[in-house]
């Protein structure tokens, strides 16, 4: 649920569409109880079952991913695992060179009818309110 803080007023919600919220003058990110509300709108579900199912998702993804593969949600985002290289750093407070171990790191990107929407080229998906 998008939200707006006035400088004087307290949490104001609008609607169940998730929007970007306004925290005195900041963008405040979406929470992910806020998207869960918007999904449960959305699809005529329950709160539980929404975060239930956005539960079981993100344990599926990190379970892959961990392992090394890659899961492709075609047009929407793409969850990768990425490798660092061992590296010489330098310690910035005294210039020291120091040793930095090789290590592995998330990859998300956003497929092309994502940016497509969000770069204005096609129209966004209806929500129901």
């Amino acid at each position: 649920m998008g939200r707006i803080r006035p400088k004087s007023a307290p949490w104001v919600h609008i609607s169940c569409i998730v929007e970007a919220s306004v925290d005195e003058g900041d963008i405040v990110p979406i929470t992910k109880t806020d998207l869960i509300a918007a999904v449960a709108a959305h699809t005529d579900s329950t709160i539980k079952d929404v975060a239930a199912v956005l539960a079981g998702f993100e344990d599926v993804v990190v379970a892959n991913v961990a392992k090394g593969e890659k899961i492709v949600m075609t047009g929407f985002l793409t969850f990768d695992r990425g490798q660092r290289a061992a590296r010489i750093g330098r310690n910035p407070q005294t210039g020291e060179a120091i040793k930095i171990a090789a290590s592995k790191n998330p990859k998300v990107s956003a497929g092309a009818s994502f940016k497509k929407i969000v770069n204005g080229k096609a129209p966004a998906p209806k929500i129901n309110k």
